[in-house]
């Protein structure tokens, strides 16, 4: 029996304006939106190099009153070739962190961004 291969994975963040959601992407992440659907937007896209998310309206993203309890609740993580790097594009861009570059103990450096409806990215790397 031949393996079946899994490609890739598209995360979906929950928001309350996807056409605000998707400008912050755009705008302080350097990601471009692919497009977005419905008047006015209830689902989107952005993408940046091979890294795609999609953006779904809802009223109250499920993660809100957990995310403000929770120090990282984590919904995506996007692994990077040059950390330090983003994270200065990032900072010129005004970026508000969620957490700083910081060695972790199980081998990666990460950083963390939350977006306007507290979602939290984490952009990390890997020792060698």
């Amino acid at each position: 029996m031949r393996e079946i291969a899994l490609t890739s994975i598209v995360p979906i963040l929950f928001v309350r304006d996807v056409s605000a959601s998707a400008a912050f992407f755009q705008e302080k992440l350097g990601f471009e939106t692919d497009f977005l659907y419905g008047t006015p937007p209830f689902y989107g896209s952005v993408s940046r190099g091979e890294i795609c998310l999609h953006l779904r309206f809802v009223r109250q993203p499920t993660f809100a009153e957990l995310a403000a309890r929770e120090v990282s609740l984590i919904l995506a993580t996007i692994e990077v070739s040059d950390l330090q790097g983003l994270f200065e594009e990032f900072k010129g861009r005004g970026v508000a962190f969620a957490q700083m570059p910081t060695r972790q103990p199980w081998g990666g450096t990460d950083f963390q961004v939350r977006d306007p409806d507290g979602n939290v990215i984490s952009f990390v790397t890997y020792e060698q």
